[in-house]
């Protein structure tokens, strides 16, 4: 069995970043680097590009509300038009760069609480595959298994990864718990790891209110922002072959 294994990059605040976020690359299969919304600018995205390039990795676009003060974890009030604007502009600058490295951009991945809207509702949801499907016809889609994305994707006919998150807890509904809920970020590095196992294989897990879930998915999130990232990537790669699983994109 094959996993794929994303990661959230490019999110630092200069070029010293870059090399801490290049140690985990050789763990992962592709890579989704802010654009400039709620982090990055075009140094830390070129070198990104650069050093996803060198370990072969699949090269995606984090795009997110125009909203670098909270990092994107707010939602945002703008219109429609304003926020398709905004991913625009982002995506375009995400683009450039790849093509002026000879490559080109093979997926998108929200970041944050765009992420979480576009999953609940199905309107911003459609605005923004609509717009990926006039101008980024090519791109892959990563978004939460069973959420709203994934249902305009198909309604699109876009290929889309369905993503599950081996460090955070599950509403009965099959949505990720919120952050603000107490224990909805798991901490504990061995039952994060079975945890991924059973989204790769679609074995189960059990929800923040005890539900047992069945659902599988096509890529799991390894999130970059801690200390132990490295040590937590080589872990996760290591614990899924000993499953019977490789890594692939």
């Amino acid at each position: 069995m094959e996993i794929d294994i994303n990661c959230d990059l490019g999110e630092g605040f200069d070029l010293t970043s870059c090399e801490r976020d290049a140690q985990i690359m050789p763990f992962i299969s592709r890579c989704n680097i802010a654009c400039g919304g709620h982090a990055g600018n075009l140094d830390i995205m070129r070198r990104s590009i650069h050093n996803a390039q060198q370990h072969n990795l699949k090269i995606g676009a984090h795009p997110s509300y125009p909203d670098r003060e909270n990092f994107g974890r707010k939602s945002v009030t703008i219109s429609q038009n304003q926020l398709i604007d905004s991913l625009y502009t982002q995506l375009e600058q995400l683009q450039v760069l790849a093509n002026e490295a000879g490559t080109q951009l093979d997926h998108l991945k929200l970041h944050g609480a765009l992420y979480n809207d576009a999953e609940a509702d199905q309107l911003i949801a459609r605005r923004i595959i609509a717009l990926l499907s006039q101008e980024y016809p090519s791109l892959k889609i990563i978004g939460l298994a069973n959420g709203a994305m994934e249902a305009a994707s198909a309604e699109n006919n876009r290929i889309f990864y369905r993503e599950g998150f081996m460090d955070r807890q599950y509403l009965n509904e099959e949505k990720l718990a919120p952050r603000d809920l107490p224990g909805s970020v798991l901490n504990n590095i061995d039952h994060c790891l079975e945890r991924a196992v059973a989204l790769a294989k679609g074995t189960g897990i059990t929800s923040y209110h005890g539900r047992q879930l069945k659902f599988s998915v096509d890529t799991i999130c390894l999130h970059s922002d801690s200390p132990a990232a490295v040590h937590i990537a080589e872990k996760l790669v290591n614990h899924l072959q000993l499953h019977g699983l490789s890594i692939h994109s």
